[in-house]
């Protein structure tokens, strides 16, 4: 019998190499997102010390009163507005960009360019 590969775990197994090349920084941490079916998440983490410097998410307060929708497009570029301007408020101006083992195409690109727009470079 012919096992169909889980989507997830092969998204994962991507990310695992994707994540020996990336690594974030005090000057330059690595921005990573994550993405469920209703939702999307963005953090900006720095690995040396193992913390989270900023969030955001579609489950965010501010967010989730004027989103119709949490799983669109529009809400994943208004997180990376929210994650932009919350990094800009903390002194983060570079990022590295950590896709997640996703494609850049579609909600992943969107908040990538809604965190560009907020003035994160990357």
């Amino acid at each position: 019998m012919i096992k169909k590969e889980n989507r997830n775990w092969r998204r994962k197994k991507r990310h695992l190499s994707i994540r020996k090349k990336i690594y974030g920084t005090v000057e330059r941490p690595r921005l990573c997102v994550y993405k469920s079916e209703k939702h999307i998440y963005a953090q900006i983490i720095d690995d040396d010390k193992g913390h989270t410097l900023v969030a955001a998410s579609t489950l965010d307060k501010e967010l989730r009163e004027t989103l119709k929708k949490t799983w669109n497009k529009e809400a994943a570029r208004e997180v990376g507005k929210l994650i932009g301007k919350r990094a800009i408020e903390k002194g983060i101006k570079k990022v590295v960009f950590d896709r997640g083992g996703y494609r850049y195409h579609g909600r992943v690109a969107e908040l990538a360019e809604g965190a560009r727009e907020a003035g994160l470079e990357f």
